[in-house]
């Protein structure tokens, strides 16, 4: 297979931005990734024990109707996105079991940040009621004000996190 470059960062951000807009036309809302989690730990807990969701405050919201939660559309999406993003690295010859680090890091530490920045964005987003691509992505499609605030909290803190951490990425 041919190995090829990565897309023009420009190209990729007007077809993330027709994607964008496809799904607010389509679905009547924007992009984003911790609705499908959710849906799928709702769908989880009450597979496990009805009871228990029928009973918890939290849980309760997301189960009954005539859509179970794995039939939202954001579940469809992320599996799309995993779906998609393996057809893309395999046409471009980058589809390889390994870890993208620094020499200065072992496997291993690699793996445990990246399980710890999965962990904590999992938790920051319930925080903050959404992912970054729901808050911010979206939230600024919609010129919302929260939005652009949430877009300067999320680079303004890797900016100011980078210093600690660039010892293990150069």
């Amino acid at each position: 297979m041919k190995k090829w470059s990565y897309m023009n960062p420009y190209l990729a951000g007007l077809l993330l931005g027709l994607v964008l807009l496809a799904s607010f036309y389509l679905t009547g809302r924007g992009l984003g990734a911790s609705g499908a989690m959710k849906s799928m730990v709702v769908s989880a807990i009450s597979s496990v024990d009805m009871n228990h969701a029928s009973n918890s405050h939290f849980y309760s919201k997301y189960i009954g109707g005539d859509y179970g939660p794995l039939k939202t559309w954001l579940v469809l999406e992320v599996l799309g996105v995993l779906v998609g993003g393996l057809i893309s690295g395999a046409l471009a010859g980058r589809l390889t079991w390994k870890v993208e680090k620094s020499p200065n890091i072992t496997t291993r530490k690699r793996l445990i940040f990246a399980g710890l920045g999965g962990a904590f964005f999992g938790f920051g987003s319930q925080l903050g009621r959404g992912c970054t691509s729901g808050a911010a992505l979206s939230g600024m499609a919609v010129l919302s004000t929260a939005g652009f605030i949430t877009m300067m909290a999320i680079f303004g803190t890797a900016f100011m996190g980078a210093y600690f951490f660039r010892k293990n990425w150069i």
